[in-house]
């Protein structure tokens, strides 16, 4: 199994060709216009930023996928939720490096205060993606029908919840009140 970490600057090359792959060949995402390695590094930088995870796969120096989790919403409200985006290069789909990432990402989100994991997954075709999320306890909480226009089809969106540590059973700690 290849080696899970935190992503490094010099990531950002390999992270922006397997998101472009997705961006131009799937429809896991809703972007249509791959972002470049500058906006990939702002990106990163803002979840960084916020004290989120953005980790890697790697192995023999190659990164082979990327996870990270941002906050859900920018509403105060919203600040103990957090949505969850994996990419595995295509070469390496299927193999466990998603379910990997994803348990680790939630842990990692754990550790940080995040209560709630939200799988926001483009298209409803995306059984991969499903599958994944329900293997690693994440429950489907409904559907948007065509709300995505992409290859020249219309496409929904699955939503998927997963509680994470103490979950909803009592309040969040006062220390992420003010985030």
């Amino acid at each position: 199994m290849p080696l899970l970490r935190p992503s490094t600057p010099d990531d950002i090359p390999a992270i922006t060709a397997i998101y472009a792959h997705h961006v131009l060949h799937g429809t896991g995402t809703f972007e249509t216009e791959p972002p470049t390695e500058a906006e990939m590094a702002r990106r990163r930088e803002e979840v960084l930023g916020r004290g989120l995870p953005w980790l890697v796969a790697a192995e023999g120096g190659e990164v082979l996928g990327f996870a990270y989790c941002n906050w859900f919403k920018p509403r105060p409200a919203y600040r103990f939720s957090a949505e969850d985006s994996i990419y595995i290069a295509p070469h390496r789909q299927a193999q466990g490096l998603g379910r990997a990432l994803l348990a680790e990402l939630a842990t990692q989100a754990e550790r940080r205060g995040v209560r709630k994991l939200i799988a926001v997954i483009g298209d409803a075709s995306n059984t991969g993606s499903i599958g994944l999320h329900r293997a690693l306890g994440f429950a489907q909480v409904g559907v948007i029908a065509s709300c995505g226009w992409k290859f020249g089809r219309w496409l929904d969106i699955v939503l998927m919840e997963k509680s994470l540590g103490l979950g909803d059973s009592c309040a969040p700690e006062t220390s992420r009140a003010s985030a």
